[in-house]
C-alpha cells in the first residue's frame, strides 16, 4: 500500500534542509509508520538529492514524524537550479513510498 493511504504530509526548507512531515490520519496508524519509516530508509529514497544526514523526530501524541533533511536543496532556494528549489515536491514523493499493510 502506498503511505498517502494511511498519512499526509507538509513540506518546510530553510537555506539548504528540507523538513518533511509525516502525519497519519488515525492514531492507530502511527506505530505502523514510526516502525516502517525509518530516518534510513526516508535518506535512501531521497539518494539522488539528499548529502547531509537525514535526522526523525518521533511526535506520537499528534501521530507525526517530522524528517530534517540536511544539504538537500542544492544549496537553497536563492542557489538552486531545481526546478523545486523550495523542495515542496518530496512531501508528494514520500506518500509514494510503499509500506505494508500491517
Amino acid at each position: 500500500m502506498k503511505l498517502r493511504e494511511i498519512a499526509h504530509s507538509r513540506a518546510g526548507d530553510k537555506g539548504n534542509t528540507s523538513n518533511l512531515s509525516l502525519i497519519v490520519f488515525r492514531a492507530e496508524d502511527y506505530e505502523r509508520i514510526r516502525s516502517q519509516i525509518t530516518a534510513e530508509r526516508v535518506k535512501a529514497l531521497f539518494a539522488d538529492i539528499v548529502r547531509g544526514d537525514v535526522v526523525r523526530y518521533e511526535l506520537p501524541l499528534i501521530g507525526a514524524l517530522n524528517f530534517v533533511l540536511h544539504d538537500a536543496l542544492g544549496g537553497g532556494v536563492t542557489r538552486s537550479l531545481s526546478l523545486d528549489a523550495h523542495g515542496k515536491s518530496l512531501s508528494s514523493a514520500l506518500l509514494d513510498m510503499e509500506i505494508s499493510d500491517g
